[in-house]
């Protein structure tokens, strides 16, 4: 005798259930990193996309897994703030949770200072190192004023974290192919003090959080025991960059102004 079709039920609803189309999960918050070398990863010596040296060990691929986000990695090694302004802006819109910005270094030059500075005798890097400090005071600001507005414009409800530049030295010479005077030295981090208070008085006039490198830097620069920051390397586009403990670093700091 046949049993009741009513028994036949439940299997027939576990069919149904299991060919019904799985929910999808919402994506992440939309994280956009924006930026230069030092936000791109420049220094951790392993890259995904070797034209903007945008690495998995960048302080952007670890903060967007810390904060649940979907990333959009637009920095770029080697971009200049009109690089930004022009190429890097197009995913920021309304919905836009989070956006790092690190720029302004390779509009002043920062890198080809550095080299000069780490040539041998008899040159020397202090006419370099007052034309990079010019150029912070007289016309970064107003490059940093187009930029944070676009952002702010573009993304209106967005956490935006504004990120500094460390000091590189501690005064020692620990490299033998690259002579940078201690006196050399102190004048670069004065030149990055200079810079650092710029980039942050501009964040904080556009109502931006700004993350200063510096304090969590000290002990960490170059020849220091545990270096953040390359010395001169090879290649030599991986010098005076964050290494991956370095990045890590950031990581931490960046994480905290955008949660706050």
């Amino acid at each position: 005798m046949p049993p009741p079709r009513r028994a036949a039920l439940p299997l027939l609803a576990a069919l149904i259930l299991l060919l019904l189309p799985t929910p999808a999960h919402a994506a992440g918050p939309g994280y956009t990193a924006l930026g230069d070398s030092y936000a791109s990863g420049t220094g951790t010596r392993e890259y995904f996309d070797t034209g903007c040296q945008r690495s998995n060990y960048a302080y952007p691929v670890l903060d967007a897994a810390r904060l649940g986000a979907t990333l959009t990695f637009a920095a770029c090694a080697g971009a200049k703030i009109p690089d930004v302004l022009n190429g890097q802006l197009g995913s920021l819109n309304a919905q836009t949770r989070y956006v790092t910005v690190s720029a302004g270094g390779n509009d002043i030059g920062w890198s080809s200072v550095i080299v000069q500075c780490a040539k041998p005798w008899p040159y020397t890097c202090w006419g370099d190192i007052d034309k990079a400090e010019t150029y912070i005071r007289n016309t970064l600001p107003g490059k940093l004023d187009e930029l944070y507005n676009r952002i702010r414009a573009l993304a209106p409800g967005a956490t935006v974290a504004v990120v500094g530049y460390p000091r590189l030295f501690n005064g020692e010479e620990c490299n033998a192919i690259a002579r940078i005077s201690p006196g050399e030295q102190a004048e670069l981090n004065a030149a990055a003090d200079l810079l650092a208070t710029t980039i942050g008085g501009r964040a904080a006039a556009h109502g931006f959080g700004f993350v200063d490198a510096r304090g969590p830097f000290t002990g960490h620069a170059v020849c220091d025991d545990v270096e953040w920051l390359n010395g001169t390397s090879w290649p030599t586009g991986e010098s005076y960059h964050p290494n991956r403990t370095g990045h890590t670093g950031y990581a931490a700091i960046v994480e905290a102004a955008l949660r706050a």
